[in-house]
């Protein structure tokens, strides 16, 4: 299944906010999308057990820019750590190379993160990496390519997106433009509202 391209303010309607996706908010956020979307909100209709276990999968997948075997890898990967399953499964994402750009500011959202990523633009330990989903590791050095395009684009982004509270896991030198990730996230560094143990629970059977 490919990644997804539709529209992004039809799945922030359903699911809430999800930075990663999007930072532009719709003037119907209240009503659900589909023609019977006001219809299911005035009667307050609950999901199933099974439905509120969906949407918080699908929460990291929109969130994160993910396609559904990727996330399933991410649940496979976290299963086989020693750990919290679902707290590795964050730390995991976290560490994706466009999570961490995001974070750092580097982009507003993940989507714009990973086109930073592609276009070669973003360094790890010197050495161009133009892999989006690349899982850096503590102490791994991230830089802006050595190029004034690079750079002026970069500055730019920081300069909009004015982040102003940077995690503990990460160290930033803005005067360099020069990241190191010093060790992984902890759960309230994770700028996502979703509950992460019923993500592991709706992949327990397969």
């Amino acid at each position: 299944m490919s990644r997804y391209r539709g529209p992004k303010l039809r799945i922030t309607r359903r699911l809430g906010s999800l930075p990663g996706l999007t930072t532009k908010k719709s003037k119907k956020d209240n009503i659900r999308p589909g023609q019977h979307g006001k219809a299911n909100a005035d009667n307050n209709k609950k999901l199933t057990e099974y439905g509120v276990r969906l949407e918080e999968k699908q929460k990291l997948k929109f969130n994160y820019g993910l396609t559904e075997s990727q996330l399933y890898r991410y649940i496979k990967e976290a299963r086989r750590r020693k750990g919290v399953t679902g707290l590795i499964l964050l730390q995991l994402l976290e560490m994706r190379l466009d999570s961490i750009c995001y974070t750092l500011g580097f982009a507003s959202t993940i989507t714009q993160a990973r086109q930073l990523v592609n276009h070669g633009h973003i360094t790890v330990n010197n050495k161009i990496v133009n892999i989006p989903s690349f899982q850096c590791r503590v102490n791994d050095i991230i830089r802006i390519k050595q190029k004034s395009t690079s750079k002026k684009l970069i500055e730019t982004n920081l300069r909009d997106n004015k982040k102003l509270d940077l995690p503990a896991h990460l160290k930033f030198d803005q005067s360099n433009l020069e990241a190191v990730v010093l060790d992984y996230c902890d759960r309230n560094d994770v700028n996502l509202d979703v509950k992460e143990l019923l993500v592991v629970e709706y992949y327990s059977r397969r």
